[in-house]
């Protein structure tokens, strides 16, 4: 059995993408929830699912080895940020190499890096006048958006889009690709 530990800060719609992508395998399971926001709408999502929520705080995650050790206790096999907002710490990321991955609302290198999430990422996409934006599935190192890119796709950006308009057809992608995505990355690894 290999084991999922989705890290969440907000709502949580691609965390329950993913848990219910694997609800029917029995080979794979989302083993575990975390998250370092005590009002995520992911811990409802957890809890309607079944599946156990660790919540932490800046100090535990970033002094401390506590969450590196629960990861390792409970065979983690891969780490998928789901709307997780902190940079992983370096000791995490070496604990688990090419085991975490992350969604990024653009397509990287452009639009990534400290301060570009959700609405933001929207708002420059549409400033800038792109014509297209869309998502970047990768491997997370020690600096954001910088790993090593798994996965693309792209939508368009009409003239006439908000950034509410970019975001929804961003979020189509998400949930359309990301479960798929982190399944072909669970197959590839071998214990």
């Amino acid at each position: 059995m290999k084991r999922i530990a989705l890290f969440a800060s907000g709502s949580g719609s691609n965390a329950e993408q993913i848990t219910t992508y694997f609800a029917d395998r029995t080979d794979v399971t989302v083993s575990l929830i975390l998250s370092n926001n005590p009002k995520a709408g992911v811990i409802d999502r957890a809890r309607r699912l079944h599946i156990p929520v660790l919540l932490f705080d800046r100090t535990t995650f970033y002094s401390t080895d506590q969450i590196t050790s629960i990861l390792q206790k409970q065979e983690i096999d891969l780490i998928v940020l789901a709307g997780f907002m902190w940079l992983m710490p370096g000791e995490l990321v070496r604990a688990f190499p090419n085991r975490i991955v992350n969604i990024h609302p653009a397509l990287l290198p452009k639009y990534g890096g400290k301060g570009m999430y959700g609405h933001f990422v929207h708002e420059a996409v549409v400033k800038a006048g792109e014509v297209e934006s869309g998502i970047t599935i990768h491997y997370v190192n020690e600096r954001y958006d910088e790993g090593q890119i798994i996965f693309q796709a792209s939508c368009p950006v009409l003239p006439t889009d908000t950034p509410e308009e970019v975001a929804r057809k961003v979020q189509v992608l998400e949930h359309e690709h990301y479960p798929r995505v982190v399944g072909e990355v669970l197959a590839g690894i071998t214990h």
